[in-house]
């Protein structure tokens, strides 16, 4: 029987930055095919959990669609982004947009409530939300999708002083050199 499952994943560069230094994008955007990948991921998700920071990042697709000069597969994605619900943890923010929840605490009981749905599949969305989760052994899965280059600093994938033992359960080469690692944490199951 397939259970519930909380997923941290996001593009990094190969030594482990999420964004370059000053917050600066630095990761190539996705062609079309791992655009897809993405888009397949975010279909299957029942939920995606945000930190501030990548909420306020991710908040570009509520209104993506309306480009009609945007490619059919970024359009896609955007209807995707609009129709699953989100659940921004967030201290400072007062507001968030459409099919959105503001929760301001208690992440290990927001994650259980959020488990409470079966076979839901729950996305993280933020190296310092995923971190906070980590350290209460919330995350089942990390998915690092490493891009053939190399940032030289920024925001790491894993924040400073969150050590942890990882099992890996897979692997996959994607487009534009892109090669996806799965993790789990060890002695889990996923």
């Amino acid at each position: 029987m397939r259970t519930s499952k909380v997923t941290f994943g996001m593009m990094l560069s190969l030594d482990g930055y999420i964004a370059g230094p000053e917050g600066g994008a630095g990761l190539p955007v996705p062609d079309e095919k791992l655009h897809r990948h993405f888009n397949e991921l975010q279909r299957r998700a029942t939920v995606s959990l945000y930190g501030r920071r990548l909420y306020e990042v991710m908040r570009y697709w509520e209104t993506a669609d309306q480009n009609a000069e945007s490619p059919e597969v970024e359009l896609e994605f955007a209807r995707l982004w609009q129709a699953t619900p989100k659940v921004v943890v967030s201290t400072t923010l007062t507001s968030v947009g459409p099919n959105a929840r503001l929760v301001k605490g208690d992440l290990a009981g927001l994650v259980q409530e959020l488990r409470k749905e079966p076979n839901a599949e729950i996305q993280v969305g933020g190296a310092g939300l995923a971190a906070s989760l980590a350290r209460l052994g919330l995350v089942d899965e990390f998915q690092l999708y490493f891009y053939p280059l190399v940032l030289g600093g920024g925001t790491p994938f894993f924040q400073a002083g969150l050590a942890l033992e990882l099992e890996p359960i897979g692997s996959e080469t994607l487009s534009q050199g892109v090669v996806m690692l799965r993790y789990r944490p060890a002695g889990g199951t996923v």
